[in-house]
């Protein structure tokens, strides 16, 4: 259960870089196989520059 070794920085460092390389290549498959989703954040901005723009409308009209 314990490795025979304490971890050495470069070592851990590594493990974190492959993790990161790997999230990014899942991500990239799932993009490319089509379940790409737009971030909630994306669509708020949006929607609020929608509804902003709307109002200014009525506003200023």
């Amino acid at each position: 259960m314990f490795p025979s070794e304490p971890p050495t920085p470069g070592a851990q460092r590594q493990g974190w870089l492959e993790r990161r390389r790997d999230k990014v290549r899942a991500e990239i498959e799932r993009n490319r196989r089509g379940e790409y989703t737009v971030p909630t954040w994306v669509l708020a901005a949006a929607l609020a520059l929608i509804v902003g723009a709307w109002l200014a409308l009525i506003i200023l009209a």
